[in-house]
């Protein structure tokens, strides 16, 4: 049975707008239970990569409920967290206004596309992706225009789900991605679908050695590919040439 909030072609974004919209409210509880609080680690291996600090101009890119943009600022950087969900951009608004100990003016939230980013060529030090690259309409063409913002120098990070190379441990995965992940999505969501989404949208999309790729394509100096639990979720790297 196709997914409801899956389509390969035209509705892709308007489907993915749906899927946030229904997930915004129980999302960082859900991101805890399905990966048993490991996305923080893998988060602040991503931070470590990206080397924030004072003057460090950052975007994070479908930046969800702020996670990522919040570690920046916290770390010295000034950061633009852009996302297309209103609903999302919503809890991350709410999360900022609780946060007694961000730093005052580093962070502002915007919404926008990925794929048309409203900023000017070179505007950032370092710019960071988080389970966002893979739904996107064309993830090559998200690639280009992240790197487009990116100043000569600067750092660009990607973190998503990947493809483990093990043929095995790859099946093991899948498994939990279709049978598990959709229960989550049913307790929390009322809609397995939004859950059973994630396995949809890994199957087409070319992970962690795709994304290593089209980074080299695109002329980066320096790129590094970081396999997590085994390459069930990854970390690009890339510096961009001077």
């Amino acid at each position: 049975m196709a997914n409801k909030f899956y389509d390969p072609g035209a509705q892709r974004a308007s489907k993915v707008q749906d899927l946030f919209a229904t997930v915004a409210p129980r999302y960082d509880l859900i991101n805890d239970l399905q990966s048993l609080g490991l996305h923080r680690y893998w988060k602040r291996r991503l931070l470590a990569l990206a080397e924030p600090g004072a003057g460090v101009r950052a975007l994070d890119v479908c930046c969800g409920t702020g996670d990522v943009t919040f570690a920046l600022a916290n770390r010295g950087a000034t950061v633009v967290g852009l996302d297309f969900s209103a609903a999302m951009l919503e809890v991350a608004g709410r999360r900022q206004a609780r946060l007694a100990s961000l730093p005052a003016g580093r962070v502002e939230f915007r919404q926008g596309d990925a794929l048309a980013l409203p900023f000017a060529d070179g505007a950032f030090d370092v710019v960071t992706i988080s389970y966002g690259l893979r739904n996107l309409a064309d993830f090559q063409a998200g690639l280009r225009e992240l790197t487009r913002v990116l100043a000569p120098g600067g750092r660009l990070l990607v973190l998503d789900f990947g493809k483990p190379d093990n043929a095995l441990w790859r099946w093991v995965y899948f498994q939990y991605l279709r049978w598990v992940c959709p229960v989550f999505g049913r307790l929390f969501c009322g809609d397995a679908a939004t859950h059973g989404y994630i396995l949809d949208s890994l199957q087409v999309y070319p992970a962690q050695r795709g994304v290593d790729a089209a980074l080299r394509s695109l002329g980066f100096a320096e790129t590094r590919l970081i396999n997590l639990l085994g390459g069930m979720m990854s970390l690009n790297y890339g510096r961009r040439s001077r």
